[in-house]
């Protein structure tokens, strides 16, 4: 397995593997895949990496820009993240989100937020943080990593990806 920046020739592929990943789940992708294909057009993309098996792409994460309310220049947002369904309990998600969270310090980034599974994204270090909110989430699910002790606080702003749950 290689881990690797998207590249030209990955978004189709990307697209595809988010929708497998997701199938199953309310809204069968869907919302996941518009999420990365709009942060991609918008150029939104901070950090895009693919797990790459034999030339055949089985993760992807996103990593994209967020702003807390005071002192927020520097912060990401981890989100989504998929591995193909056959490739799923194999440690694939885990290099993925291992890489993209030092690519993000070696760029001084002050920290990263994450909205998901807190027993899951604990092992990487993020942890409920009471001076960062996200209006909607549910309780203990919106977490951060601090690379740094700037005084970020506040309301954390997202994409306006994030914010699209229409039908499709």
């Amino acid at each position: 397995m290689w881990i690797r920046e998207e590249g030209p020739d990955d978004p189709d592929a990307i697209h595809d593997l988010v929708i497998a990943a997701f199938a199953g789940v309310p809204g069968e992708g869907r919302l996941e895949a518009r999420i990365v294909d709009t942060l991609r057009a918008d150029h939104a993309l901070a950090v895009s990496l693919v797990a790459d098996i034999d030339g055949r792409i089985a993760g992807h994460v996103a990593f994209s820009p967020a702003r807390p309310s005071r002192d927020g220049d520097r912060w990401y947002v981890l989100g989504p993240v998929a591995v193909a369904p056959a490739d799923q309990g194999h440690g694939i998600g885990d290099a993925l989100i291992r890489t993209g969270l030092r690519l993000l310090d070696e760029r001084e980034a002050d920290g990263c937020v994450v909205l998901g599974d807190p027993a899951y994204y604990s092992r990487f270090g993020f942890r409920t943080d009471p001076l960062l909110t996200l209006p909607g989430a549910p309780e203990g699910a919106f977490q951060a990593l601090r690379y740094t002790d700037a005084a970020s606080a506040g309301e954390v702003v997202l994409h306006p990806a994030f914010g699209h749950h229409e039908k499709d």
